[in-house]
């Protein structure tokens, strides 16, 4: 599989696919397609909701009829992405909860890959999400409806303050508001004037422990649904933006409701396209599998040479796990950028996971609000021995307990962490430098954030990198089989790394 996404290599979130990505996209074509798949959106295609065989259409795309235009809804492409992705085998009955800022719905896949609605506990999660956070921003205008781009990641990170205790009054108004009143085509942010929090400012303690709450509340709609309703306990399929909520993605884990789950890595909208492909290659071929690897994307371009301000060597694990034991960032590139949302290894800032310090450091670097976490990626084998888990988590999208103190710059305030495991079959590179630390400090771990500026995807050529890594102060960066080291004095003294045995 080959995938190129319209905001990565330093383009724009959300941005529209341009003829330029197009062409990118077409060179790994050996010649002219047999299907051009098209998701459908709001009153396009194949629209935004349905799951039935009914929304999707086949016409000629060309006027010699040698490439077929298929499309589907939006929903479907959802559901089909994760079903496509999934390690279960075709043929296998699973359930699929599809949620996003809109669709909020559990389905069943039989065995004839034939889908079946079958509850609706909340519409609008997403929505719902981006509205709580807008109302207590001073910065959103108050016809606000919950519709902006990027702000529900933002709100789950600051419902980190567990509170268990009861709502005041004026709370508990809002969160009926918020669970059973919401509707985002007449619901303004200036109707709620008279409840707390608006523009309170979303720093607030008071308002991180609401969002705790009602972070909380919403799960628990979906699950009394799934309880009462899923009872085959077939594996679970988790599509949608909100599948990019690792909390909640560890509940259902854990529920006991499903014999498995499964999240994509790009279970947003950067899946949609991929679900699309596997709902046109079941239309046309019988078979909804895709073989993929979430190292699919681009791979990196060298536009120009490095600055001659950077000493430049062969990759050596030791030296930059030194490096990063002294305090170093690094900005580390290895073949193809990964599907979704995630930096899993190959477009990823990192740096170790000892000091709090760090945590700012990097979110000062990625100039984004200082309470957002920073995930940790840990050797596969060492996993258990510093987080409350057992298994697998190759693409960060579960919250894990963190056992151990001096894990500060990883942890988030509710103690929990949003871990990525490799092994060396996985990625060899960075399983390699993860090696050559644990040799040094004793920790197979570092601290791994996506390598890319504000609002943007990942960088993906010489120049941007570069002009990214001295404008933001970063002391290194790898590109493959080269490392690129600043010339800073002091950078590399013989002084002992934090952390070591």
């Amino acid at each position: 599989m080959a995938y190129v996404e319209a905001q990565k290599d330093n383009q724009a979130r959300y941005a529209e696919l341009t003829t330029d990505r197009m062409a990118a996209a077409l060179q790994y074509l050996d010649g002219e397609p047999d299907v051009l798949a098209v998701g459908g959106w709001f009153g396009r295609d194949g629209g935004y909701h349905g799951c039935e065989d009914s929304v999707i259409s086949v016409e000629p795309f060309d006027a010699d009829a040698h490439t077929q235009r298929f499309s589907t809804s939006h929903e479907r492409a959802h559901i089909f992405c994760a079903y496509g992705l999934s390690p279960f085998e075709q043929g296998r009955p699973c359930y699929a909860l599809i949620y996003d800022g809109d669709i909020g719905t559990f389905c069943s896949i039989d065995e004839n890959c034939r889908i079946t609605r079958l509850a609706t506990p909340v519409t609008e999660p997403g929505h719902r999400y981006s509205f709580l956070y807008e109302l207590a921003h001073r910065d959103f205008p108050d016809d606000s409806r919950g519709w902006s781009y990027g702000v529900a990641g933002k709100l789950m990170a600051l419902a980190s303050l567990r509170d268990e205790s009861h709502l005041p009054p004026a709370e508990e108004e809002l969160m009926r508001v918020l669970l059973n009143g919401f509707d985002s085509a007449t619901l303004r942010k200036e109707q709620l004037r008279h409840l707390p929090f608006w523009n309170g400012g979303h720093l607030d303690e008071r308002f991180r422990r609401f969002a705790y709450k009602f972070s909380a509340a919403l799960f628990d709609r979906f699950y009394s649904v799934a309880k009462a309703n899923l009872r085959n306990g077939w594996p679970l399929l988790i599509a949608g933006g909100c599948g990019l909520n690792c909390d909640w993605n560890s509940k259902w884990r854990d529920s006991g409701l499903f014999e498995d789950v499964f999240v994509p890595p790009c279970t947003d909208d950067s899946g949609i396209a991929v679900g699309v492909a596997a709902d046109a290659q079941r239309h046309f071929t019988g078979d909804a599998k895709l073989r993929w690897d979430v190292y699919a994307g681009e791979p990196f371009q060298h536009d120009v040479p490095a600055p001659e301000e950077f000493e430049v060597c062969e990759l050596d694990y030791e030296r930059v796990a030194r490096l990063l034991g002294r305090g170093a960032v690094v900005a580390w590139v290895q073949g193809r950028y990964e599907i979704g949302p995630r930096a899993l290894g190959n477009r990823s800032l990192l740096a170790a996971p000892f000091s709090k310090e760090t945590t700012d450091r990097l979110n000062h670097i990625k100039r984004r609000e200082s309470y957002r976490p920073v995930a940790p990626v840990c050797l596969e084998e060492e996993v258990s021995e510093w987080f409350d888990w057992q298994g697998v988590s190759p693409y960060m999208l579960h919250f894990q307990l963190v056992k151990s103190p001096k894990l500060q710059a990883v942890t988030h305030d509710d103690g929990s962490a949003r871990v990525q495991t490799v092994n060396a079959e996985q990625n060899r590179p960075l399983y390699e430098l993860l090696r050559a630390f644990a040799a040094l400090t004793g920790t197979g771990m570092l601290c791994n954030t996506s390598l890319n500026y504000p609002g943007r995807g990942f960088i993906n050529r010489m120049s941007d990198l570069a002009r990214f890594v001295v404008e933001r102060g970063v002391e290194a960066m790898v590109v493959d089989e080269r490392l690129y080291v600043r010339r800073l004095r002091g950078l590399e003294t013989d002084e002992p790394c934090e952390g070591v045995r």
